[in-house]
């Protein structure tokens, strides 16, 4: 038997002053685009906001639905529009940041497990990492230098090319 460990780090900011102004202005427009999200169910708006390799800024929200299996992630939203708009551009850095309307909105949430597994396969399909930026609307913020690194162990093309 081995004992392997898996680790990664990220940057920890007090809050979003302490950021370089670029990363500041993406964030903050993933907390302003917050109020375009429909959440009448949960009541939790999520906002994300990415800058492409090229340049151009992309935004998406998170969608919910009655039929709750049907709504979709903010940062899904995002993804699907970037590729629609954008085809084969990658990302350089995507912001995310929510308005909890029930509770406090201080500190920075990290996307689901399926978001992590959309965003390690867009990393994959485009070659480059996809630096995320993590905050609420006040508070602590988080950089993770690769989206891949949520998700250790993750199932990829790789492993669909040995099956079929």
């Amino acid at each position: 038997m081995q004992k392997k460990e898996h680790r990664f780090s990220y940057e920890l900011y007090d809050s979003a002053k302490e950021l370089k102004e670029e990363d500041a202005q993406l964030l903050n427009d993933a907390r302003a685009v917050t109020k375009n999200a429909y959440a009448p169910y949960s009541h939790f708006r999520v906002g994300a906001m990415a800058k492409l390799e090229n340049g151009q800024t992309v935004a998406g929200t998170n969608q919910e639905n009655a039929s709750f299996p049907v709504g979709i992630c903010a940062e899904r939203v995002l993804l699907s529009t970037a590729a629609s708009l954008y085809p084969g551009v990658a990302i350089d850095t995507l912001a995310v940041s929510y308005d909890n309307e029930n509770g406090p909105s201080d500190q920075p949430i990290s996307p689901c497990g399926i978001c992590r597994q959309s965003l390690q396969e867009f990393e994959q399909r485009t070659g480059r990492p996809i630096r995320i930026i993590l905050g609420g609307q006040k508070g602590k913020v988080y950089i993770i230098p690769q989206a891949g690194l949520l998700l250790p162990f993750a199932f990829t093309s790789e492993e669909l090319k040995s099956y079929f």
